[in-house]
């Protein structure tokens, strides 16, 4: 079907009222302090050098002069919006809506990104808490991470959530059409290779051009850094403190680069492995996932859960779906690949593994509802929650400089496929999201933000998303960085594991810097 191209003012519009539309209110044991041999993307084995000591200590923390933020009570919304578990009844969010220059590469007429911005808590000292594109909002997240923490950290800080731009309630990205979503997701785990998806990423590229116009390459970490220093000032702080978890962290260090006199005290809570060779970087990121679908099996065995071993129920759930695919009623096509993307996501959070379980195992009988429920966040739009891919893909690829042709991307997905057999080619179809997706044209200054104070770093042994290794290796990076490993399985540290947790709340409070290479236990 042909269409026409939409005229510029036309798109912009649509832009402005739409895509970034209003919002509706609504225990630790000290390890070596020097860091282990890293091992690089060209497989070469080298050890870091220890971090020089930091040139700026760690800021004192100061309450906030008057905000300019408008806050309402959005407690009654924000419960809708929440899968479960809820929120605890004693636990209360207001929410407020900020502005932020687009800063699109070609906007001559200033646009700006209008960012929701929630409030979890009665600390008197602003915390803000961004979360994975491709994850919960961060709104929603910070609202659960409140639930999660000592009832102690509430007294100091409010968690503020932020829905980054291009996700949840801050213009999240619809440009993708329904009838591609599946595909993107699509990548069989046992034979085949990326054309599908590249096809499917294709046809997304070319609708996202049309419908975002002059936003398609504004939506990016860099960018959300200067939504962030909006927010400090609106905040009315002088130094922003947060707390970042997996690509969220990338936003906080990118920050760093952007705005070193104004970091206040940072976690970030796995960083995104900076290394040029995606594929490369994508390879630990299946590892991650394949070790973790391992816990995941070994913990349903001593829960004696009637799911059995996990790789024979995937296998059993993709073999019928091979043959006799299911369209649900959220306009999800539950293939074999889009079955073990939901898999890869219900695995991130410890939280929900005996959900996932017990979907497996409903899936392997038969009955694919609750396991389709774990892949609707990401394709579907349903109860007015705008689905996650648009803006995962436009900011991972305005992130990414990384474009391969369709023969190196199938080698790439046979290679990582027989690597990682349940989850190679989930993660390797990612490569191939950004096909038809523009390169950023602007150079950005390097990585590190050495004139920062220290910043805490927590790894996690096992992530799924962001696995030790590049997290370590994205440390090695920032000079004042400081790092505590969990030795345990799951995304993110803080909130799963007491002693990470027990580390970023003396750090955050108390000002407490742990020493450098610090193990926590499983």
């Amino acid at each position: 079907m042909h269409r026409r191209c939409p005229s510029r003012s036309r798109s912009r519009a649509r832009l402005v009222a739409a895509t970034l539309g209003v919002l509706l209110l609504a225990g630790c044991t000290s390890g070596p302090s020097v860091r282990p041999a890293v091992i690089d993307n060209d497989g070469r084995a080298t050890t870091a050098p220890p971090p020089s000591a930091a040139a700026v200590p760690l800021p004192p923390l100061a309450e906030p002069k008057k905000s300019t933020l408008r806050w309402a009570n959005c407690d009654a919304d924000t419960r809708q919006r929440m899968a479960a578990p809820a929120l605890p009844d004693s636990l209360h969010v207001s929410c407020a809506r900020l502005t932020s220059p687009l800063d699109a590469p070609d906007d001559s007429q200033h646009l700006l990104a209008r960012i929701l911005v929630l409030k979890a808590g009665d600390g008197p000292i602003p915390l803000v808490v961004v979360n994975d594109v491709g994850g919960e909002p961060g709104s929603l997240f910070a609202a659960r991470l409140a639930a999660k923490l000592p009832p102690e950290f509430l007294k100091k800080f409010s968690l503020i959530g932020v829905d980054r731009r291009g996700t949840g309630l801050s213009g999240g990205v619809q440009c993708v059409p329904l009838e591609v979503r599946s595909d993107l997701l699509g990548a069989d785990p046992a034979e085949g290779g990326l054309g599908e998806v590249l096809d499917a990423a294709r046809r997304a590229g070319q609708q996202c051009a049309l419908d975002l116009d002059t936003a398609q390459t504004a939506l990016d970490s860099w960018r959300t850094a200067g939504d962030l220093d909006q927010l400090r000032k609106q905040l009315g702080l002088d130094r922003l403190n947060a707390l970042g978890r997996g690509d969220g962290s990338k936003v906080l260090s990118e920050y760093a680069v952007r705005y070193p006199a104004q970091v206040g005290r940072m976690v970030l809570d796995g960083i995104p492995d900076p290394g040029a060779d995606r594929a490369a970087v994508l390879d630990a990121v299946a590892a991650g996932a394949q070790a973790t679908f391992d816990a995941f099996s070994a913990d349903c065995a001593a829960r004696n859960c009637p799911m059995g071993d996990a790789k024979a129920a995937l296998k059993t759930v993709t073999d019928r779906l091979r043959t006799s695919p299911v369209d649900t009623d959220d306009g999800v096509t539950m293939s074999p690949g889009v079955a073990t993307y939901a898999v890869y996501q219900g695995l991130a959070d410890r939280a929900n593994w005996p959900a996932l379980a017990d979907a497996l195992n409903a899936a392997k009988n038969g009955d694919i509802t609750a396991l389709a429920g774990f892949a609707n966040p990401i394709v579907a739009d349903v109860r007015g929650r705008t689905s996650r891919i648009g803006g995962t893909i436009a900011t991972r690829c305005n992130d990414s400089t990384t474009r391969l042709p369709a023969d190196q991307l199938d080698r790439a997905a046979a290679g990582m496929r027989a690597k990682y057999p349940q989850f190679g080619a989930a993660v390797a179809q990612e490569l191939a999201w950004c096909g038809a997706w523009p390169v950023r044209r602007e150079a950005l200054p390097p990585a590190g933000a050495p004139g920062a104070p220290p910043i805490l770093v927590a790894a996690t042994a096992t992530d799924p998303v962001t696995p030790q290794i590049g997290t370590t290796r994205a440390a090695d990076q920032m000079p004042s960085a400081v790092t505590v490993t969990w030795q345990g399985v799951a995304h993110g540290a803080v909130g799963q594991s007491p002693c990470v947790t027990s580390a970023a709340q003396s750090f955050l409070i108390d000002g407490k810097i742990p020493d450098n290479g610090t193990l926590c236990p499983a």
